[in-house]
């Protein structure tokens, strides 16, 4: 039996700062600084240009809340809901570059790639039989809801998942107010998410014979080979006998 499922109430609170300075060069010299640039937009307001501690944001961005949920934006005081659109990182260094975030207008509902936990996977009967594997196909689903709907992920009991169980996208518990936007286009949008299969072992091909017609050792010979066993060969001539 499927867990009951409630959408997420935790605020996820981000400070930023706002910023005058604009351009490649003054984004160079925020970083040297420890700060980080990124912009505000969309919700039919001005875009906003804001900066952020490296360290605090670094930290932040562990959690997986970060990427996948309606966040409380503070700059200077003022509180706005937002979602992370974009990110751009040092190709080396553990470093944010930039950051793209879109305001929420928590009255429209929005469409966000959330993860899917696998719940009970060692409890499950595949779990305990030799020679079984449990296929993850899919391990994010985008859904749609309003704002206050969204789940930070959606959760996936295999604790009854069986030899030759298929489960899919339509088999997904979702929270009240919470659709998946890819299963009103038909049954092949159903996707399969987890599956249980029998893993089948390749039976090597006995060696071939290196040489056609090659003796088995321990066999007699064939009856063209055995008269030319009999005859001596021509260097072999016994020496006549004296008389």
């Amino acid at each position: 039996m499927q867990p009951e499922v409630k959408a997420m109430a935790t605020i996820h609170e981000i400070t930023a700062e706002r910023r005058a300075d604009q351009g490649k060069g003054a984004s160079r010299r925020l970083r040297r600084a420890g700060k980080v640039p990124a912009v505000v937009y969309g919700a039919g307001g001005a875009a906003e240009n804001i900066q952020f501690d490296h360290l605090p944001l670094s930290l932040s961005a562990r959690n997986d809340w970060f990427a996948s949920s309606v966040l409380d934006l503070l700059v200077e005081g003022k509180r706005q809901k937002v979602l992370l659109r974009d990110v751009q990182k040092h190709p080396v260094k553990p470093q944010f570059l930039h950051l793209d975030f879109l305001r929420i207008d928590e009255s429209k509902p929005i469409r966000v790639y959330v993860s899917i936990r696998f719940l009970n996977q060692d409890k499950s009967p595949v779990a305990k039989t030799s020679g079984v594997v449990i296929s993850r196909t899919t391990t994010e689903v985008q859904i749609s809801c309003l704002p206050k709907d969204l789940p930070e992920h959606i959760d996936l009991d295999l604790a009854e998942l069986k030899l030759g169980d298929v489960l899919h996208l339509s088999d997904l518990k979702l929270p009240a107010g919470v659709e998946i936007p890819e299963l009103k286009l038909g049954k092949e949008y159903d996707h399969t998410v987890v599956s249980a299969h029998e893993v089948r072992e390749e039976v090597e091909a006995a060696p071939e014979v290196a040489a056609e017609g090659a003796a088995v050792e321990g066999a007699a010979p064939a009856a063209g080979d055995a008269a030319k066993a009999a005859a001596p060969a021509a260097g072999d001539k016994k020496p006549a006998e004296k008389k």
